[in-house]
Formats: structure tokens, C-alpha cells, sequence
């Protein structure tokens, strides 16, 4: 099967271009997000790559009470839609509960249901019947075909405007791995499917209080899907990943899309070639 959906005038899967999803993992504040934003934008735009730009304006499954969560709904909707406004760029971000998806589709062109919550049936009809564009990751405790339920509960809402994220698969204490099967797997569902690498590359609760991470292994990762044919790969990236309030240890430097993308964008092309 080879369906593509559109988001924003983007089209992403089948013979589409590979889609850029990227930013930090949380809005640590106005200025940075939009010097991140900024930044992807002109090296998308150089390089011809389809760009949504991604930051949680709440981050609700953190390790620790302790850890920085972000702004939140009122303070960091706001900061998106000026991203969205000032750049002209798509924007995306996690929603956790029924009463925040009224709000958050009013600004987001996707709105993402995060792993641990991709089987709350409720959840998953609500943000549906918005009619935005979801983007649905898969829990680190499914597998690929578990994920047909997953689609079944957002289509009987009448919305198939769905995006699949692959994230690793838990594997033992603290670890996850990734198993690129699960690219054409699910994709023989009927839908794009993204690759998270640096949430692929986290080493949940690893660190005690927060989550660890291998960053040096996320453009491995992201290389060897553009290989198995994945419709998009999906980064957090920061401009001082040790420093970053989140996910910084699975976040790559900012900087290092610029070598990296024309090494995703050549692999895409050799795949493609007959």
C-alpha cells in the first residue's frame, strides 16, 4: 500500500520527498525555540527537505516531579502559533489529556499523541475527530501489528490523516531497541511512517531522576531507516544539547543537521533508484 496525506500543502509518504520533523524536545523559552525554528526552516528550505517544526509545550511523562515539564498550554500554544505565523512553518506538538486537544488544534497543523498513551481509546477519538492531521507514535510496548488497533480506533472517527512514529521497542532495565521490520510493517497498514532517532536512542529513567541517552547512535539510526524506507525521520535537536532542560542527552547538536541531512537525502535517493 502506498497512501500519502497532506499537511499544510506537504505532501509526505509513497514517492514523496522524506519529511523533516525536528526541534527541541520542550519550549524552554520564546527565543529559543524561534532561533531553532529559524534555523531548520533555512536549511530545509536550501535543501529542498519538507520541514514541521516540533516542540512539546508540556512534557506530562517526565521521570521526576522535579523535571522541567515546559510552559505549558496557555504560555507555549502561543509561542507555536507565532513560529507557525512568523516562519511559515507547520508546527506540531504533544497533547496528553481530552481537555487539552479543544485548544491545541485551534494552533497545531499536527497534533501528537505521545507512546504512552497511543491505546487511551477516548484520547485517541477525540484528537481524531478534530479532523487535524495526527501523528501517533508507537508505544515502546507494542509491536508493529499491534499498531492496526491503534489505527482502527482514529479512522472510526473519520480521520485518516495519520502519520505512524516508530520509537524503539523496550528491551530489558532502562534500554530500548529498534527494529527497522517495522518500518515496511507498518507501512503495509496504509500510512507514512516516521522515525524518531533520538527518542530511539533514549535511555528511559537511565539516569536515575531523568532519562539518559546515546546521541552518538541517533544518526546511525536515522540512516539506516532512511534506508529501510521510512517517509520521515524525526530529531530533537538543541543548540547545547548537555544544557538543554530535556531530553538533552538523546538530542543532537543543532549544527550537525547540516552534514547530516544530505547524507539522509542521498540514501533516499539511492533506494530510489530502479
Amino acid at each position: 500500500m502506498d497512501r500519502r496525506i497532506e499537511i499544510q500543502g506537504l505532501t509526505v509518504g509513497g514517492d514523496a520527498p522524506l519529511l523533516l520533523i525536528a526541534g527541541p524536545c520542550v519550549i524552554e523559552d520564546e527565543t529559543t525555540a524561534l532561533s531553532i525554528a529559524g534555523h531548520l526552516r533555512e536549511l530545509t528550505r536550501r535543501l529542498g527537505v519538507p520541514f514541521i517544526f516540533k516542540a512539546s509545550y508540556d512534557k506530562a511523562n517526565r521521570s521526576s516531579l522535579a523535571s522541567f515539564r515546559g510552559p505549558g498550554l496557555a504560555d507555549g500554544l502561543p509561542v507555536l502559533a507565532r513560529i507557525k505565523e512568523r516562519l511559515h512553518v507547520p508546527v506540531l506538538s504533544d497533547v496528553h489529556g481530552i481537555e487539552e486537544i479543544g485548544p491545541a488544534a485551534e494552533v497545531l497543523d499536527v497534533l501528537q499523541i505521545p507512546a504512552f498513551l497511543c491505546r487511551q481509546t477516548d484520547f485517541l477519538l477525540a484528537a481524531a475527530k478534530t479532523g487535524k492531521p495526527i501523528n501517533v507514535k508507537k508505544g515502546q510496548f507494542l509491536a508493529p501489528w499491534d499498531m492496526e488497533n491503534v489505527l482502527a480506533k482514529l479512522t472510526a472517527a473519520g480521520n485518516r490523516n495519520i502519520l505512524i512514529t516508530e520509537r524503539g521497542a523496550s528491551f530489558g532495565y532502562n534500554n530500548l531497541v529498534s527494529d527497522m521490520r517495522a518500518i515496511p510493517i507498518m507501512q503495509e497498514m496504509g500510512y507514512p511512517v516516521i522515525f524518531d532517532a533520538t527518542h530511539s536512542v533514549q535511555l528511559p529513567g537511565g539516569a536515575g531522576t531523568h532519562s539518559g541517552g546515546q546521541r552518538e547512535f541517533a544518526p546511525i539510526l536515522a540512516k539506516a531507516a532512511t534506508a529501510a524506507g521510512a517517509d520521515g525521520i524525526f530529531l530533537e535537536v538543541h543548540p547545547d544539547p548537555d544544557r538543554a532542560l530535556c531530553d538533552g542527552a538523546n538530542s543532537l547538536h543543532l549544527e550537525t543537521l547540516a552534514d547530516l541531512l544530505p547524507r539522509l537525502l542521498a540514501i533516499r535517493r539511492a533506494i530510489a533508484r530502479p
